[in-house]
């Protein structure tokens, strides 16, 4: 006989709402292990990947990652999307279809996907998305020697396949797609580069494009974002229907609880945060959470990283950040 696991031993999947630029405040819902990705792309908030892959797995439970949404929302607070995101890529779950389905029948709060789109081209993939109110497909390369530089994808990945995917799924798709592009400096932002994007662009007709920059601690020391008035330049070039990712504005309602810890910590393990982040997503009088962030960097819980002008927190034990990094030179990025 099997023992029931203990509540306490189910991994929260549900985290938030956060405050996002583009979606308002968002309930995230992380259904796949911590980097588990197709790509180790150089600009990723959450470090640099040992490994990637494009084998899609049963990871998350669907019906706990259901179960906890419900109970989120039971609690009314502020939330404007239910995205598919956090430590991986979310197409990699083989049960997204059935979890984006069954969320939808709990709530009239849209539900989103966000995805590095490498997946597409398989059809089962494009099948279990056709239920989301909204999927935004991030597109950073229109040129193989770029994508293998700014995504490094698997091995196994081709960029005119990724783009046949895209396309694919735009004809099929009924939705809101939007398209992500998230540029480096000094890798996709060339003008010929951007020349290649906005042809790539026209052929996939999205409803919105988004240009997006680094703004929080990256993978790699070297990646650096555009400055505001490069953006607005490439943002012309790319005509009606595009804009630049601003800055969140929103404030939750103020509110503070025994689980104010846990609640920050489940936060910035998935994305680096600064304490403005936390403040807004978290709805905790800013004393009551400058607290707390002195106790837990005073503990080793968390630690300081500036980007950007920024002071950002990330977790420190384990101390993923660094051992991370120190895996990836060691062994590589090996792949399945």
């Amino acid at each position: 006989m099997t023992a029931r696991r203990s509540p306490r031993a189910i991994r929260s999947r549900v985290y938030g709402p956060v405050p996002s630029r583009r979606l308002g405040f968002s309930l995230g819902v992380d259904i796949v292990p911590f980097k588990t990705c197709s790509y180790d792309c150089v600009y990723c908030q959450l470090g640099p990947s040992r490994k990637t892959r494009t084998r899609r797995g049963l990871f998350a439970p669907a019906a706990e990652v259901v179960s906890q949404v419900r109970e989120v929302l039971k609690k009314k607070g502020p939330v404007d999307s239910i995205t598919f995101s956090g430590s991986g890529e979310p197409t990699l779950h083989s049960g997204l279809g059935r979890m984006i389905r069954e969320i939808k029948a709990l709530t009239d709060v849209p539900v989103t996907v966000l995805t590095n789109g490498s997946l597409l081209a398989n059809r089962d993939v494009r099948r279990g998305l056709m239920s989301a109110d909204r999927v935004i497909p991030s597109l950073d390369a229109a040129t193989e020697s770029v994508f293998r530089t700014v995504n490094r994808p698997h091995p196994s990945l081709r960029l005119d396949r990724v783009l046949q995917g895209l396309a694919d799924f735009r004809r099929e798709y009924k939705g809101l797609f939007w398209l992500e592009i998230m540029l480096v400096k000094g890798v996709n932002d060339s003008p010929a580069h951007i020349s290649a994007l906005k042809k790539a662009v026209a052929r996939l007709r999205p409803d919105k494009v988004q240009l997006n920059t680094v703004v929080r601690p990256p993978a790699e020391k070297g990646v650096k974002p555009l400055s505001s008035r490069t953006l607005e330049r490439i943002c012309r070039r790319f005509g009606t229907g595009c804009e630049i990712v601003t800055a969140f504005r929103g404030r939750a309602p103020k509110r503070s609880g025994s689980a104010d810890r846990e609640r920050v910590l489940t936060l910035i393990r998935r994305r680096p945060a600064t304490a403005e982040d936390l403040e807004r997503s978290l709805g905790l009088p800013r004393k009551i959470l400058d607290a707390l962030l002195t106790r837990l960097l005073e503990r080793g819980g968390i630690r300081r990283v500036r980007h950007g002008g920024k002071e950002f927190f990330e977790p420190a034990i384990p101390c993923q950040r660094r051992r991370r990094k120190a895996e990836y030179k060691k062994k590589g990025n090996a792949s399945p």
